[in-house]
């Protein structure tokens, strides 16, 4: 495994000085790795060093010891309100596949609908090739809102992918319709035979989960369970263990309420659906969710660290039941989209306000 902290120091790919950051840990270094990025929404690491960087705006960007590179071979996408090109996912076996998974949201009749595609990298390249889509949300909708689009690999081997609502709350609670769910598949886009609804009729065989508003984060904790985030109304954002084939409630139950002040659906619990491990009220408006290893802070193994694109600050959950016990908040911690931890240990996180990306290390 690579070192990525001697990596980055030894060519000098710093653009600043460290910047401190105080935390129940002890003082951080808190330094900018990329900027003069626009609307930056997910960070992912190449094995053989450098790191792949989207922009909502349909660019790839690239950055590592040759400097930075967009990347070419990114198809169109939708950059239409919270469209665009989304998540990047590398996965575990990239060094011999080559291959990349993205989620974007894809124009379509009618509208856009979130994707997944795959498309190769090869070494030293600058072009994205076999761009191939194996999953796209029919029938496309119009208005900008609620792609999901957080990207999983599984320990199974399989895609999980956060698809939102669209801001048809309905849907989320149609099985005949991906909206508002948690999709399974395989890495070519087939559907498992043991996917809760493979065999149920009428219901899309890719759902995991539903009854989801719109989740903007996701990761498996350190026993492989699958965790997600996501954005209430006013108020109300969850975060959920994810297990096969329940019903997370929205929109019919919320610990929220819409922005125009009135009551969401039947109030905050219904037999047969979900309550979430924690909740904010006032919403956070999360994106990002990382669930740290341990490996530079032993004391925050297990943590869930979570950004808030509305407060500014990464929050920090612990404990069971789940509960915030820090906010990790710098200058540089502005509209937080994405938080990611490198193969050293060290925690990177995307700042939209900042058009930056960073990387927090001990001091």
């Amino acid at each position: 495994m690579i070192r990525f902290t001697a990596f980055i120091l030894a060519l000098g790919l710093a653009l600043g000085p460290a910047r401190a950051m105080d935390s129940s840990a002890g003082p951080l270094n808190v330094t900018r790795m990329a900027d003069r990025l626009d609307e930056p929404w997910s960070i992912g690491f190449l094995p053989e060093g450098g790191v792949l960087i989207t922009e909502r705006g349909g660019r790839l960007l690239r950055v590592d010891d040759t400097g930075r590179k967009a990347l070419k071979g990114v198809p169109k996408v939708a950059t239409r309100g919270q469209g665009g090109l989304l998540d990047v996912l590398v996965p575990r076996d990239f060094a011999q596949s080559r291959q990349l998974y993205f989620t974007y949201a894809k124009p379509q009749q009618g509208g856009e609908g979130t994707a997944i595609a795959h498309a190769r990298l090869a070494p030293g390249a600058d072009r994205l090739t076999d761009w191939t889509v194996i999953f796209e949300l029919t029938p496309g909708s119009s208005g900008g809102r609620h792609f999901g689009s957080r990207l999983v690999e599984g320990r199974d081997g399989l895609l999980y992918a956060s698809i939102g609502e669209r801001g048809d709350r309905p849907s989320a609670q149609d099985l005949s319709r991906e909206n508002g769910s948690i999709i399974r598949i395989a890495r070519d886009g087939g559907i498992p035979a043991d996917n809760p609804f493979a065999n149920t009729p009428g219901a899309q065989p890719e759902i995991w989960s539903y009854g989801h508003r719109n989740p903007q984060g996701a990761a498996l904790d350190l026993a492989g369970n699958l965790w997600a985030v996501e954005h209430g109304a006013r108020g109300g954002d969850e975060v959920n263990r994810i297990k096969p084939g329940a019903n997370y409630g929205w929109p019919v139950i919320s610990y929220g309420r819409h922005y125009s002040g009135l009551k969401i659906g039947e109030g905050t619990a219904k037999p047969g659906m979900e309550q979430p491990a924690h909740y904010w009220d006032p919403s956070i408006a999360p994106s990002g969710l990382m669930i740290y290893s341990g490996a530079l802070w032993p004391e925050w193994r297990g943590d869930f660290f979570v950004g808030s694109l509305k407060f500014g600050y990464i929050s920090r959950l612990s404990g069971r039941p789940l509960s915030e016990v820090e906010q990790l908040e710098s200058d540089e911690t502005t509209r937080v989209r994405d938080i990611r931890e490198a193969p050293d240990g060290s925690i990177w996180f995307l700042s939209v306000a900042e058009g930056a990306a960073y990387r927090i290390i001990p001091n």
